[in-house]
């Protein structure tokens, strides 16, 4: 078992049919889902699934995590190579009054049949103990927004 951090396989493609719309008007509604260390979840991952997600029972967890608010919406602007390049990210999300170990992520379109669109890693597994686990997304800007394309 382990977790990949990535822009999933079918998360590419599906930008191409037109699945997945981030905004400005009428968004998708996009969450993010936490999961232990025993997850399987790469670039072949295509939904959102329950299996090895953290335990809902009395943890400060809900099944299928929590809803994602698109800031910025798509814009643009030049990266550090100087290549054009369209982003958006997402506010910063919390669980409050948590107990749960979690190793990564997965951000998914609850709209369009739970499809996924990215893997996160913590790298190490993360405990939190009756307190706020909180995700920090990177800077939303052409070189570090959590989805990009150049």
């Amino acid at each position: 078992m382990a977790i990949f951090q990535t822009a999933t396989t079918s998360f590419k493609l599906e930008l191409l049919q037109q699945i997945h719309n981030f905004g400005p008007t009428s968004p998708d509604t996009f969450k993010i889902a936490l999961y232990t260390s025993s997850a399987t979840l790469g670039s072949a991952t295509t939904g959102y699934s329950a299996t090895n997600e953290v335990s809902s029972s009395g943890t400060g967890y809900t099944a299928g995590g929590i809803t994602l608010t698109i800031n910025p919406s798509p814009t643009t602007g030049t990266n550090s190579n100087a290549v054009p390049t369209a982003f958006i990210s997402f506010n910063n999300v919390s669980w409050t009054n948590a107990t749960f170990t979690a190793a990564g992520a997965l951000i998914y379109n609850s709209t369009e049949g739970n499809k996924s669109v990215a893997v996160l890693l913590f790298n190490t597994s993360k405990t939190v103990t009756d307190d706020t686990f909180q995700i920090i997304f990177p800077t939303a800007d052409a070189n570090s927004a959590i989805v990009r394309i150049s």
